[in-house]
């Protein structure tokens, strides 16, 4: 345990904020906030209201851009412990949760390098909350009885790639705004079917999310007519004809999107 000359002992919880709405945090993670010192942010959690949930804390943004880390993972590991040595009760406030691609288990084995006591509070992950958001099911009965969470960060494998194919469940992919073009040929390549419907939902939980809804072969046409940009989660499967989007229905977007492919 570390202790602070002051006798203060230092302590950090890892706090997965969900997907940005401040009704998505949990209970837990709030009570972290309000008791924290130091609170180290991400720029997709809830930090709207940040003030008013850490009121006591010293806030420090080491949020990161899509290829823009302006710091690095080893420097925020390296602050977490700096905080932390000086007796601090540190926050680290990710958002979605920590452990679905938020390299949260990398801060929690540098804690632990340096015999600093850490917690986890599991958060709400937007693999789950943004398609629900937009009206998409990962699983409904006769449909989908499975879902796969995949990074889209880099390209996937062949081997990947034909395997997601052969399981035939529904697709949730995080970050995959730039590796689309790959995502969707590799599929197509490997046997899956080109109407397959697929879903790009865009800022999720803001003012401004936006559903762009197509099939397999069409979502790269689509995508750049409406300028699809990240934070974004993608959706492949046939659980996206559930989805209702304003005043059309993802199925008559997707049988417009066919429509388009067989004139194309």
């Amino acid at each position: 345990m570390t202790v602070h000359p002051s006798g203060k002992t230092g302590a950090v919880t890892l706090v997965g904020g969900g997907p940005g709405a401040p009704g998505l945090l949990t209970v837990a993670g709030a009570n972290a906030l309000l008791e924290a010192d130091v609170v180290l942010y991400d720029r997709l959690g809830p930090t709207a209201h940040l003030t008013t949930l850490a009121p006591n804390a010293l806030l420090i943004d080491v949020g990161k851009l899509p290829g823009n880390h302006a710091v690095s993972q080893c420097d925020i590991e390296d602050l977490i412990v700096s905080h932390a040595l000086t007796g601090s009760r540190v926050v680290r406030l990710k958002g979605g949760d920590p452990y679905v691609f938020g390299r949260g288990s990398e801060e929690v084995l540098a804690c632990h390098a340096r015999g600093i006591p850490v917690s986890v509070v599991s958060g709400v992950t937007s693999a789950i909350s943004v398609p629900a958001a937009a009206g998409i099911p990962l699983t409904h009965r006769g449909l989908s009885h499975a879902f796969t969470v995949i990074s889209g960060h880099a390209p996937l494998t062949e081997r990947e790639l034909e395997g997601l194919v052969l399981l035939g469940s529904t697709i949730v992919v995080l970050m995959g705004v730039g590796t689309l073009p790959t995502l969707t040929q590799g599929l197509l390549r490997h046997g899956m079917a080109s109407d397959l419907p697929v879903a790009i939902i865009e800022r999720g939980f803001s003012d401004t999310q936006r559903t762009t809804i197509a099939t397999l072969a069409t979502v790269l046409g689509a995508a750049a007519q409406a300028s699809v940009s990240s934070p974004a989660v993608l959706v492949v499967g046939d659980v996206v004809r559930l989805a209702f989007t304003g005043d059309e229905s993802a199925e008559d977007l997707i049988s417009q999107a066919a429509q388009f492919q067989a004139t194309s």
